[in-house]
């Protein structure tokens, strides 16, 4: 391509270089090409400056946009281009006659400008603003502005119009900036001073005391047009008026001061009441009646009268219209308000006709005239004639553009306030009407006739053509476009930006993908109405919810991390955190949808409650892809709209919860946090009002803008906190969303702490200062109000005991007393206080018991305070021996324990208070723990796409697996240790579950920190890390709080361990009443071979615990006994399920009922093993004892024989056994028949006999990893072919050889058991120890028999020998755990050695 040979000007030194470029250089690119080449060009910031095509007409040039190529442009060589700073200072001017000089960029739109200049004075709704240009007479003249008229041509009723729209202050004259033009294209100089006025009155209402600055001007706007008479008010209103402005000026009332002729009613009064009698006197009453009140609610009180007007808000054009029944033209006002378009009398001002906006089908404009096309709603159109045609089609589409964005907004979140609009008003662009956008205008002749006739505009030009733009109201669904952003100008993304952008695509592509999901329930089994049934279900509701619960507080918390990240300019946020933070809203969502699927399922749908929560999941994942598609930093939206997006998401969240039963924080709670927040933005009001005042006496113009800037900071940093706060207020007992709340409120701290310093640079008035400093300081008591309120929430929550607070102290103090062992003097100190807090709670025992009314009640607190009271003196004394011998370690040893005994009194006074609190502390860190390992597992799974290493992926699934499984056991233990506060066995459940949580919870963690490296995907590598780091806290937690409250809960795992074998026996027995009746279901995901192997697998595991019960009981062990009493439970309970997975999921009744009779009584026999164990331990050495334990252990050995036995295919093999056993018989007599074949045919039966039964072997092996069926059937081909093989060696067999052979069919009956036998074990244990060898050498049983037949003398005996020996040291290797086995004889059948 031909290089392009550019001469660039470098404007601020009149330096000219001639450059070559590629013509598909982006302008971007080309800036910083010129900035690198010439030294001159590289002053200030590179975003400053520009490339400027320039024109002989000012008006005509162009900015280069950075994101279009040199080409776009149709460039030539030797074309000139200036390099130049886009930034020039414009100065605007209030109403109120203030005058501020502002830095704009000469290079964007009045639109655009308006975002940095309304922002600079205070404003937060720019778009309802404008700027209008005060055209002089000699640019009239010349034509310029919006009138364009030629005076020389105006007839004698154009001037008496004229007169007329100077009297009625009309919007004619007010010549309104194009807000899609720039400055430069409006032929506006720098030395002009622009006005800043309210174009649209749509969100108004919503201005009061909270926005100080938007008030003021709209007060002032409100008194200039009730004293010109754009407002026509009676004598009585105008006084009223009066009165108001002339507290707002003087402040209240002085009898003395405020007199007659105090005023100049011209300022005061509409000119036509000035010289009325009396009306000076009537201010004052009317000043009077205001009496002290402040001038924010004097402004307040105007603005809300004014609005009571029937001219307020309403922009009025003077027109000209047909008189009915006559070709005559008369005036007429036109007026436009964001709800009609009415026709008004120009007298009086009084509406003649009203059409409601939304029936205006469509309109034009001309130069000379106006039509409006009403469609169905109008016979005719309504034509006027009128030179302001474009104005009003300009404000006609603004009005327009709010009522469908408005609409818009109301489909697509379905939810109407906002709450953080305290501070923020929703506000929309009125110069976006995307049909005015999208069209040219027309050129043609105009046709000649009367303005009257429908459809027809009349020409206001003589001669030539003329212009006219057509409007129409557009569809919500085929005209509205969301997301526009003028993009000229502006820099292409930045590396981290277009990974955002690549983050924000796949999430949203994920919330869709979820939506789709929710779209119906899953769909579940037939369920049976047995106790483990309903238990089965009522534990998945508590898991699903859990997780649902988790991973709505990370969506949550996600939210509010995006709002705080996104808070700052561009340049400075954190793109990597908020695409983490936007990763783990997604995954989240993603997970969510298939946890909501399952518990609507389970749920109750009798009353809707499963699609009432199927539709508040799709609310929430509608509410997630609103606020991703309002992050985009290519769309480049309004910051309201991602506080409204992620206040929709905090509404759904909760409405999702409530739906699921899980809403934790009561209304009560709620209110007071939002009101709280509120109090903050409240103070913040007051604050940027301070600033206000201190800005408006700055001198220096730099320190002003400084201060109006950190005053709308913190204007909008207190509404972001609201916003937050709406966020995470239905989860806030998550720590994460108390979290973002904190930072939330931080920012707030900074924002008010910046603006202190602005004002206290830009002024050196004390009592400004003062009251800055007072406001502030407001401000901070407010947002600590707020944040105490959610720490209490979190530390404190329910009370528990009626002395929470002094055994906290004390548990407190004597844990500081046991880690302060070695150092007396500290533990002296501790001592102090325990005894302070042990004395406040034996008075406040003391006197509870004299209140009580109940005698029996009174003695015993009495007696518990005695108790108290004396191991508090114990302790006393103790203390004094360790101040007075410091260095004497048996001091310090009788101090700690006596604070041990001191706790162990204060626990059992307080009504286990202690414990109480230790068990919450677990529960809360056992919630927290499994919340933290769901979103470490959504996380692992989210980054797995990225991951790049093998190796660390598996170890990461495999942990996440382990940790998947353990997750509903402490899910379950949690949620029934909080339903049953005082059961001491669900507290142990809690408690095993969470030691059993710990280990592998360890290794995901690990295993997550190796994987964050090897993920390639930031974003998801943050997620990963974070989550891995919050796992490995709340695990630390986890560990000390199991720790401590297995101390508190004491050695009681023997009785939970009988307890829980009991509940067992009580499901099964519930079970087979099911069977019985027929409605035995298998629960979602059991089948009879995974049950038949749980059985199998399991019963080894039973009888392990329980002999290493027996052996620790025998040997008086008690914490020992407990475990293995714990670790017995434990088992029978999969034991119990696995029976009862096996007996639902067979066909026969009588099996079914046969299997749960022998698993019923194998929890018979352990209850009673239990119940013996620790009997044992109460009476250890006891012979009787030991002799019933083992007694015990022989019919539980038994009974779980039986109970594998009724497993479908084991009787078969059974059946084989003993087949084979009574075939084997016929080896036993003392002389074998004689041979009745040849031994041609002898040879031939034993080899055809010998190599089906290996085949049958074969079958065997491979049917013991099958199902049950195929093992029934192999098992019998192999003992009928066996009983054939026998015949066939006896038969051939003769007298010389018959011992020889004898032994080795012995042999080969003895492996054929053994056979049978491994694949029975294996059948139902996959990884049984030995079961495979066995397997292995006992599928080619008969080589050693008959490796060749042609002579009795050929029988090898001793490789046969040789090789049975070698099978039979395979089978019996022995192992440790046998040796227990034997000792208490609990080998199952089947199972181990012979």
């Amino acid at each position: 391509m031909v290089a392009l040979s550019l001469k660039i000007c470098v404007r601020q030194c009149n330096v000219v270089k001639t450059m070559q470029f590629e013509p598909s250089t982006p302008v971007y690119d080309a800036c910083r090409i010129i900035r690198e080449r010439v030294p001159e060009a590289q002053t200030g910031q590179a975003s400053d400056y520009g490339l400027f095509l320039s024109d002989d007409d000012p008006r005509k040039g162009i900015w280069l946009e950075s994101g279009r190529t040199l080409d776009y442009y149709m460039l030539r060589n030797g074309d000139v281009l200036e390099y130049k700073k886009k930034q020039r200072p414009q100065k605007i001017k209030m109403l109120d006659g203030a005058i501020k000089t502002i830095m704009v960029d000469d290079s964007k739109t009045v639109g655009e400008l308006l975002v940095t200049i309304c922002s600079r004075i205070g404003i937060t709704n720019y778009e309802e603003y404008s700027l209008i240009q005060e055209v002089t007479e000699d640019k009239k003249e010349d034509g310029m502005g919006t009138l364009k008229k030629d005076r020389t041509l105006l007839l004698r009723d154009e001037r008496k119009m004229e007169k007329l729209k100077a009297k009625l202050h009309t919007d004619d004259d007010l010549n309104w900036l194009d807000h899609s033009r720039t400055f430069r294209e409006q032929g506006v100089e720098e030395s002009e001073t622009l006005l800043l006025r309210r174009k649209f009155f749509y969100s108004d209402q919503n201005v009061d005391s909270r926005d100080p600055v938007q008030l003021n001007l709209l007060y002032v706007q409100a008194r200039d047009d009730i004293l010109n008479g754009s407002h026509p008010v009676s004598f009585d209103k105008a006084c009223e008026f009066a009165g108001i402005q002339a507290q707002i000026q003087f402040g209240p009332h002085v009898e003395h001061k405020h007199k007659p002729g105090f005023l100049d009613l011209k300022e005061f009064l509409p000119k036509e009441y000035i010289k009325q009698r009396g009306s000076e006197k009537k201010i004052f009453q009317e000043h009077k009646n205001c009496g002290e009140m402040t001038e924010i609610e004097a402004k307040v009180k105007y603005v809300k009268l004014a609005r009571s007007l029937q001219t307020y808000g309403v922009s009025f054009f003077l027109v000209k219209e047909k008189m009915k029944g006559k070709n005559k033209l008369v005036p007429r006002l036109l007026g436009i308000t964001k709800e009609s378009v009415m026709r008004v009398d120009e007298k009086t001002k009084d509406v003649v006709q009203e059409w409601p906006l939304t029936t205006v089908k469509r309109w034009a404009a001309s130069p000379k005239s106006f039509t409006l096309d009403f469609g169905e709603y109008q016979e005719s159109y309504y034509s006027v004639q009128t030179t302001e045609g474009e104005q009003i089609s300009q404000l006609i589409a603004g009005y327009i553009d709010i009522i469908l964005k408005k609409k818009q907004s109301k489909d697509r979140f379905g939810l109407e306030g906002d709450e953080e609009s305290t501070m923020l008003e929703e506000s929309v662009s009125p110069k976006k009407s995307t049909i005015l956008q999208q069209q040219f205008n027309r050129v043609g002749r105009v046709e000649h006739g009367s303005v009257a006739l429908p459809g027809i505009i009349r020409s206001g030009s003589i001669g030539g053509p003329d212009t006219f733009n057509v409007g129409t109201m557009p569809s919500a669904q085929q005209q509205i476009t969301t997301g526009q952003m003028h993009r000229g100008h502006m820099p292409p993304l930045s590396l981290a930006q277009q990974a955002l952008m690549g983050t924000i695509n796949s999430s949203m592509q994920a919330v869709q993908q979820a939506q789709a999901d929710l779209g119906h329930v899953d769909n579940l089994p037939p369920l049976g109405h047995d106790l483990a049934s309903r238990v089965w279900v009522q534990n998945k509701v508590d898991e699903s919810k859990h997780e649902i619960h988790s991973q709505v507080d990370a969506i949550t918390a996600g939210t509010a991390s995006v709002v705080n990240l996104t808070a700052g300019e561009p340049t400075e946020t954190d793109y990597t955190a908020v695409g983490c933070a936007i990763t783990t809203i997604s995954s989240n969502l993603t997970e969510m949808s298939k946890g909501v699927k399952l518990l609507a399922a389970l749920m109750d749908d009798e009353v809707g409650s499963g699609h009432k929560l199927m539709g508040a999941a799709r609310m929430l994942a509608g509410a997630v892809s609103d606020l991703l598609r309002s992050v985009e930093p290519a769309a480049a939206e309004p910051r309201q709209t991602v506080l409204t997006a992620a206040g929709s998401i905090g509404q759904a969240s909760g409405d999702l919860l409530r739906h699921m039963g899980e809403g934790e924080t009561d209304e009560k709670f709620q209110d007071t946090l939002m009101n709280l927040a509120k109090a903050v933005a409240n103070a913040a009001a007051m604050l940027v009002l301070k600033a206000k005042n201190v800005a408006q006496v700055a001198e220096d113009t730099i320190l002003q803008n400084r201060v109006i800037a950190a005053a709308t900071q913190c204007a909008l940093s207190t509404s972001q906190l609201v916003a937050c706060t709406k966020v995470v207020s239905p989860t806030i007992s998550s720590p994460v969303c108390q979290e973002q709340l904190v930072e939330a409120g931080k920012l707030v701290d900074r924002s008010v702490e910046t603006c202190v310093k602005a004002c206290r640079s830009a002024s050196d008035d004390g009592e400004l200062l003062k009251q800055v400093g007072a406001a502030a300081g407001v401000v901070s008591q407010a947002l600590s109000d707020l944040l105490q309120h959610v720490r209490h929430y979190a530390s404190c929550g329910e009370p528990i005991g009626r002395y929470d607070q002094a055994t906290d102290t004390i548990m407190n103090v004597t844990e500081n007393i046991f880690t302060s062992m070695g150092d007396a003097g500290e533990m002296v100190r501790q001592a102090r206080v325990l005894a302070q807090a042990t004395s406040d709670l034996v008075n406040a025992m003391r006197s509870d018991a004299e209140a009580e009314v109940d005698v029996d009640n009174s003695k015993k607190l009495l007696a518990a305070a005695k108790l108290l009271a004396d191991a508090t003196a114990r302790m006393v004394e103790a203390a004094k021996g360790a101040a007075a011998y410091p260095e004497n370690e048996d001091q310090q040893q009788r101090l700690r324990e006596a604070a041990e005994g001191l706790r162990v009194a204060t626990n059992a006074a307080a009504q286990n208070a202690i414990k109480k609190k230790l068990v919450n502390r677990l529960e809360i860190a056992a919630k927290q723990a499994a919340a933290a390992a769901t979103q470490t597992i959504a996380a692992a799974q989210n980054a797995a796409a990225s991951n790049k290493n093998t190796v660390s992926h598996q170890q990461l699934v495999h942990s996440c697996k382990a940790v998947a499984d353990s997750i509903p056991q402490l899910v379950q233990g949690m949620r029934s240790s909080q339903a049953q506060p005082e059961e001491l066995g669900a507290q142990l459940v809690l408690i095993m579950a969470s030691q059993s949580f710990l280990q592998p919870g360890s290794k995901m963690v690990t295993s997550a920190k190796s994987a964050v490296p090897t993920v390639a995907d930031q974003a998801a590598a943050m997620q990963l890390g974070q989550c891995a780091k919050n796992l490995a806290t709340c695990l630390a937690e986890l560990r000390t709080a199991t720790q401590k409250a297995h101390e508190a809960c004491g050695p009681l795992e023997i009785d939970s361990a009988l307890k829980t074998v009991q509940t067992l026996k009580s499901e099964l027995q519930d079970a087979k009443m099911s069977v019985i009746d027929g409605q035995l279901k298998p629960l979602p995901g059991e089948t009879l071979e995974r049950c038949a192997q749980d059985l199998g697998s399991t019963s080894k595991a039973v009888g392990s615990s329980m002999a290493q019960l027996l052996t620790c009981a025998a040997q008086g062990n008690e914490h020992y006994t407990g475990v293995a009493a714990r670790e017995t439970a434990q088992a029978l309970r999969t034991l119990a399920q696995a029976a009862r997975g096996v007996a639902a999921s067979t066909k026969e009744p009588q099996a079914a009922a046969a299997m749960l009779d022998s698993a019923q009584c194998v929890m018979e026999g352990s209850a009673m093993l239990i119940h013996e164990a620790h009997q044992a331990l109460v009476h250890p050495g006891d012979a009787e004892s030991q002799q019933r334990l083992a007694q015990v252990a022989k019919a539980v050995s038994h009974s779980l024989n039986n109970c594998v036995n009724c497993l479908p295919g084991q009787k078969d093999v059974d059946m084989a056994l003993r087949s084979i056993g009574e075939a084997s018989k016929k080896l036993l007599v003392d002389i074998l028949p004689p041979c009745s074949k040849t031994f041609q045919e002898a040879q031939t039966d034993l080899n055809h006999t010998a190599a089906e039964l290996n085949h049958s072997a074969g079958e065997v092996v491979h049917s013991s990893r099958g199902t049950s069926s195929q093992l029934a059937a192999a098992s019998g081909k192999f003992s009928q072919d066996f009983d054939e093989f026998l015949d066939a060696g006896i038969e051939g067999t003769h007298k010389e050889d018959q011992i020889q052979v004898i032994g080795n069919l012995k042999n080969i009956s003895m492996a054929s058991s053994k056979l049978l036998l491994a694949a029975k074990s294996l059948s139902v244990d996959p990884g049984a120890a030995n079961a495979k060898n066995l397997l292995a050498v006992g599928s080619k049983l008969t080589e050693p028999f008959c490796p060749k037949y042609e002579s009795c003398s050929r029988f090898k005996p001793a490789t046969s020998y040789e090789k049975i020996q070698i099978l039979h040291l395979t089978v019996t290797k022995p192992e440790p755990v046998q040796r227990c086995w034997r000792e208490y004889q609990l080998v199952p059948q089947g199972f181990g050695p012979d």
